[in-house]
């Protein structure tokens, strides 16, 4: 029997839907054509990256000109071929505005989830989180718009992303249906959601989490900015596993009790057709309290 902490079974995203250990992270899909676009979707849900994530705002980075013009490119990417849609979960996120940043009235949250809709070219949005807290919203006016918004049937289930663990158990309570799910950094190299109590309040709360950036910005991949003996430690388990050190890397947050999704934004063609490799690697306990140790430069107690 293998003791292996690596979880590789569906996550639950409410009562209604499941989807892969892995997603595919759309920030990066941007300043490219529709085809360039249409063939990284049909990669990553043929990979079974089944959970695509994506943002209103994404589109203002890598080489985007404008506020959802991911999602619009995206939704052309519906357009062309919808049979796509039914083999996914969409996922979106609202709620920051640039130069303001944060905005979570009720009013605000209905207009950008319309939006994203008409962006999108879909009656429905699977997923849809709060990008960023809004500090002066209260949980029971952000509660009262999701509510709202899956009762007119705009949405089917609600999450947060970026939340302290307070915010999110006070959102939670709240709401009048639970919150499916949380999304933070996670990584070898970013460890708070760990250490902060965030992964405990999911596990308590019955919420998935979604490990964004499970790779440091590609730093892992890279190497760049790792530390030595994190480096050194990485590339002796891919080693010993025949993968990449991203791969050991990404297995790691999927070892988490908690369940995280590892999403992944990688727009390489090959990148994506090999993502499931990391769902082969085996850690051990003694191997993911190595690699805490490599990544925080001192001993367990």
């Amino acid at each position: 029997m293998s003791t292996s902490l690596v979880r590789t079974e569906r996550r639950a995203i409410g009562p209604d839907m499941t989807v892969g250990p892995l997603s595919f992270g759309t920030w990066r899909l941007v300043a490219m054509s529709l085809a360039e676009a249409r063939e990284r979707v049909e990669l990553a849900l043929d990979a079974g990256l089944d959970l695509v994530d994506t943002a209103d705002v994404y589109g203002l980075d890598w080489g985007g000109k404008a506020f959802g013009q991911v999602e619009s490119l995206l939704g052309a990417v519906l357009a062309d071929a919808p049979a796509l849609r039914d083999r996914m979960v969409l996922g979106t996120k609202g709620g920051i505005i640039p130069g303001i940043p944060y905005d979570s009235r009720a009013e605000n949250l209905q207009a950008a989830c319309e939006a994203s809709l008409s962006r999108l070219n879909t009656d429905r949005i699977d997923l849809y989180q709060i990008h960023r807290p809004d500090l002066f919203a209260h949980p029971d006016e952000v509660a009262g718009a999701l509510a709202a918004l899956r009762e007119q049937g705009k949405i089917r289930e609600a999450g947060v992303s970026n939340h302290t663990p307070a915010q999110l158990e006070a959102l939670a309570a709240a709401l009048p249906f639970p919150v499916a799910t949380s999304q933070p950094e996670m990584s070898v190299t970013e460890l708070g959601a760990i250490r902060d109590g965030h992964l405990d309040a999911c596990m308590r709360l019955g919420v998935t989490p979604l490990a964004w950036s499970p790779l440091a910005g590609g730093s892992i991949a890279t190497g760049e900015g790792l530390r030595p003996d994190l480096r050194a430690k990485l590339d002796a388990l891919a080693e010993r596993e025949g993968v990449s050190r991203a791969e050991i890397a990404v297995a790691f947050v999927l070892a988490h009790p908690s369940a995280p999704v590892a999403i992944l934004g990688t727009m390489t063609p090959e990148r994506i057709r090999s993502a499931g490799r990391a769902l082969d690697v085996k850690l051990e306990r003694a191997d993911v309290y190595a690699l805490i140790e490599a990544s925080e430069g001192v001993p367990l107690p």
